[in-house]
């Protein structure tokens, strides 16, 4: 049996959670059937892992703070002629534990036992509208 494997990526100029869900609301952010997708120039070489319960880990101003499944890989031709690779993600954000990231390029892959933990329920709603400084600070001294 295939284990599965996350992604972790930047959302470059995001504030928040609530932007990166009006972002990929645009139709430009979407795929044809309307699922987000983000597209990269990099195809992932662990495909099968990716799509056997993967999920892809957004990092917004310097933490990890939601994720989404990821459902598939599209090819993607863009404007310039090369084919490129949409990871189509299920359009539900998942809050997570708030766990301090420090910048990098494009994307990585993400151990599940190195990934943050889902928030359920009222842990969810209230992070929802801290400054992401003030999230990152409460989780480093465990108090989200």
């Amino acid at each position: 049996m295939t284990k599965h494997i996350n992604l972790i990526k930047l959302s470059v100029g995001t504030e928040n959670v609530a932007g990166l869900a009006e972002w990929q609301a645009t139709k430009r952010a979407q795929a044809p059937d309307g699922n987000p997708r983000h597209v990269t120039r990099m195809w992932p070489k662990r495909e099968a892992e990716l799509l056997n319960g993967g999920s892809l880990y957004w990092v917004i101003k310097g933490a990890i703070m939601c994720r989404q499944k990821i459902l598939r890989l599209d090819e993607y031709l863009s404007a310039d002629g090369i084919t490129r690779c949409a990871i189509v993600l299920d359009p539900k954000l998942v809050r997570t534990t708030t766990a301090a990231k420090r910048p990098f390029q494009g994307w990585r892959y993400l151990k599940p036992e190195d990934a943050p933990q889902d928030l359920t329920g009222a842990a969810a709603d209230r992070t929802e509208t801290l400054p992401p400084k003030l999230e990152i600070a409460l989780s480093e001294i465990g108090v989200i």
